[in-house]
């Protein structure tokens, strides 16, 4: 396996309206955005600083009237998308769109896992295997979170198909367990059962942004909502949880000054 096997690599934010998500997000998050044209549509990048660190895109039409919201999903890089996809499909996951070529860029697929939360498997037809940043580095993504029904089976799940590893597990009063996660020693992000009210399992991805205090007023006048926080969590990190105009979950994290 290559040192990025079961790491995650990119970010996709699938929406409504583009324009409006790139004024958000640069608004919010600080990112700069790269237009990149393609046969019958154009792919954005969000940039933080000179990095690409995800993409941009409409929400397909039939993914719409199927009654699929904006929403983010993450890519992780596998050594082999198409047997990954099949693995995923032997441990119970669905493939919901197949091994795909990207001309010049390399291979994916989006699958489930069994409790329904999409995430994508990703190969890049190049060689790069740079290093994660540095954590806490402005702009890129500072932690990985399941919602599940059931996160000891979601473990199970995706430790078979990237090699993910438990490590510390925090106790979260009446919501149960909070099981980190990671390769290696350094954990990547965290799985728990999901609250009831809370409709459908899924993956939620913050983003680094500093004063969260500063940032949270950022949310407000771009004309997000704040869902919950500014709350601390272990390690002394703060986090907001929120949802972008156009409807899709997002949370940042960062410090109080």
């Amino acid at each position: 396996m290559t040192d990025t096997q079961g790491r995650f690599v990119w970010y996709e934010l699938m929406t409504t309206d583009t324009a409006a998500a790139k004024a958000f997000y640069g608004k919010v998050v600080g990112w700069g955005t790269q237009d990149m044209p393609m046969p019958g549509m154009t792919y954005t990048m969000f940039t933080a600083g000179e990095t690409p660190m995800g993409g941009l895109l409409t929400l397909p039409e039939e993914a719409h009237k199927m009654g699929a919201p904006p929403h983010w999903i993450g890519y992780v890089a596998v050594d082999d998308v198409d047997a990954s996809a099949s693995r995923a499909g032997q441990l119970g996951g669905s493939v919901i769109v197949p091994p795909t070529d990207i001309p010049e860029v390399g291979r994916f697929a989006i699958i489930s896992d069994p409790q329904a939360a999409t995430i994508a498997l990703f190969k890049s037809k190049t060689s790069d295997a740079s290093a994660p940043p540095a954590p806490g580095t402005p702009g890129r993504t500072g932690w990985h979170e399941l919602l599940a029904v059931d996160w000891q089976k979601a473990f199970t799940f995706y430790s078979a198909l990237f090699g993910w590893q438990k490590l510390d597990a925090v106790d979260i009063g009446p919501m149960g367990t909070y099981q980190l996660f990671g390769k290696g020693s350094e954990p990547t992000g965290g799985m728990f059962n999901k609250p009831a009210e809370v409709p459908v399992p899924f993956w939620l991805y913050y983003f680094n942004v500093g004063d969260i205090d500063a940032a949270g007023g950022r949310v407000k006048d771009a004309g997000g909502q704040i869902l919950m926080g500014p709350m601390q969590v272990p390690g002394g990190d703060w986090i907001i949880q929120g949802m972008d105009p156009q409807g899709a979950m997002f949370a940042l994290v960062g410090s109080k000054p």
